[in-house]
């Protein structure tokens, strides 16, 4: 059943528990008190009954039918049409979920729709309850309880990100390679809280300055100023994350590239100390191959060979490899090979 609770107040207090919508219709005309009506996931005849009924906004309703909308305020004459994007932490998977919660709010109704677990709007229901003084303002006392619910529900997903961005501080000089898609990551549920929370300002501005159709009374602007205090606080809050983050982004890369560089230069060192190497088995092995060169030739034993019958054609040979090899060994030691 898409209807969690159904209730008319008269006074600020709950007068009657309707089975059904026709039943809650009947009451409030009936009674002239306030429906605050609460929807989970309804199929269209349902939106479109209450819609009828309290003479919705056509537009609003295919909104509040297709979801997936930014946060905002419409005005429809008389009626507000609100949308907020609650969320909340998931410490397991240190990831922000987003809901998102519809509210249809004019002289003698409330219609939420809701499309998460969050908001906890049966919570907000209690407290208001139990404030019948306060809930006698009407639909106005209503949309302040929901949007400060909704507010102080991301203080505990800010708590979360502020964890996240801690570890990833402690991380960044680890040479941990997961850091950067985990810095990634985290900029994105920032940016995306950004946006559910940035327009906030704005409605609360709007709601407190009210129009010549809807502008709710002294009591209720207090209260209304008082949670866009703590949405402002949030937002500077937010934003500094997104800086922290933006910042953590940079120095990773600068620790990347330094890495790189080290690893670069100690490659280099690497093969400049292996080019050495060669240089001096490469000499070695040009010295050693002229007598190898002189001892082959005349290891072929061919008959003519006019030194074999020279007195001096031994030590001939023998000077000329030693020559060979102190020329050799003298131009590599001069060229630093050796």
């Amino acid at each position: 059943m898409a209807i969690i609770d159904n209730a008319v107040y008269v006074a600020g207090r709950r007068t009657a528990d309707p089975e059904g919508l026709e039943e809650t219709y009947f009451l409030l005309r009936q009674r002239e008190g306030m429906a605050w009506i609460g929807l989970y996931r309804p199929d269209p005849h349902e939106l479109r009954s209450v819609a009828d009924e309290f003479d919705l906004s056509a537009l609003a309703v295919e909104d509040a039918l297709t979801g997936h909308q930014r946060a905002k305020l419409e005005h429809y004459g008389e009626t507000l049409f609100l949308v907020l994007r609650p969320a909340r932490y998931l410490d397991d998977v240190e990831k922000v979920e987003f809901g998102e919660i519809h509210v249809f709010a004019g002289p003698d109704f409330v219609v939420t729709v809701r499309r998460a677990e969050s908001p906890d709007l049966a919570r907000v229901r209690r407290r208001m309850e139990s404030q019948p003084e306060f809930l006698a303002l009407g639909p106005d006392a209503v949309l302040y309880a929901i949007l400060d619910q909704v507010v102080d529900e991301y203080e505990p997903v800010a708590a979360g990100l502020e964890n996240d961005i801690d570890e990833i501080e402690d991380e960044l000089f680890g040479a941990d390679p997961e850091v950067s898609r985990r810095i990634y990551e985290l900029s994105r549920q920032v940016i995306t809280v950004q946006r559910a929370t940035g327009p906030l300002a704005g409605i609360l501005q709007a709601l407190i300055a009210g129009t010549p159709d809807h502008h709710p009374g002294p009591e209720l602007q207090d209260h209304l100023r008082d949670v866009l205090d703590h949405v402002l606080r949030l937002n500077d809050r937010i934003a500094s994350f997104r800086a922290l983050l933006q910042n953590a982004l940079a120095v990773n890369a600068a620790l990347v590239a330094q890495r790189q560089n080290d690893e670069m230069r100690r490659l280099t060192e690497s093969s400049f100390a292996q080019s050495e190497q060669v240089k001096r088995i490469s000499s070695w092995a040009a010295i050693l191959f002229a007598p190898t060169l002189i001892g082959t030739i005349y290891g072929m034993n061919f008959h003519t060979m006019p030194e074999l019958d020279w007195i001096f054609g031994y030590p001939m040979a023998l000077g000329l490899m030693l020559g060979m090899g102190l020329v050799l060994y003298a131009t590599f030691k001069h060229n630093n090979w050796i």
